[in-house]
């Protein structure tokens, strides 16, 4: 008899998920002149890949996982607006954060969404490499065709 295979540990998975991205940061800090021997920096590789899957999730995530079943019939046409969505990204040029706040408004149209959904969608498009004009252009596209398909 052979000897079974075994499915890989969860944590097996996740060090092959990250292991290009830390051997990559690795290749960075040689080259910038970093001891990468030195203490403080030995899990600094792995550490850093973590923080950019972390600060791209948004790349793993659709707006259709984050809307289903969270727009609801409503007997309104008025026009609901959020303030103040907080955010955060990552310029596409340089790899350097930007912060900002995100103001969404959209017409109810007899349908309404779930007010934690559109700061959901917000964290979608902005957890990826971007330029604010893109981004804006996402949020708003993502929402109109979100609601728009609900109506058929």
């Amino acid at each position: 008899m052979g000897k079974e295979e075994s499915s890989p540990t969860r944590s097996q998975r996740m060090c092959a998920r990250y292991l290009p991205l830390k051997e990559a940061y690795g290749i960075v800090l040689r080259e910038l002149g970093a001891d990468v021997e030195r203490e403080g920096l030995l899990r600094t590789p792995l550490r850093a890949a973590k923080a950019m899957q972390f600060l791209t999730k948004g790349y793993h995530e659709t707006v259709n996982d984050i809307l289903n079943n969270a727009i609801f019939d409503e007997n309104h046409n008025e026009m609901v607006i959020v303030k103040d969505i907080e955010m955060f990204s990552l310029c596409e040029h340089h790899l350097v954060p930007f912060f900002g706040k995100v103001h969404i408004g959209y017409l109810l149209n007899n349908k309404v969404v779930g007010l934690s959904k559109l700061a959901r969608i917000v964290e979608i498009f902005s957890r990826r490499l971007q330029r604010q004009e893109r981004l804006t252009k996402q949020i708003a596209t993502a929402i109109s065709e979100g609601l728009r398909a609900c109506r058929r």
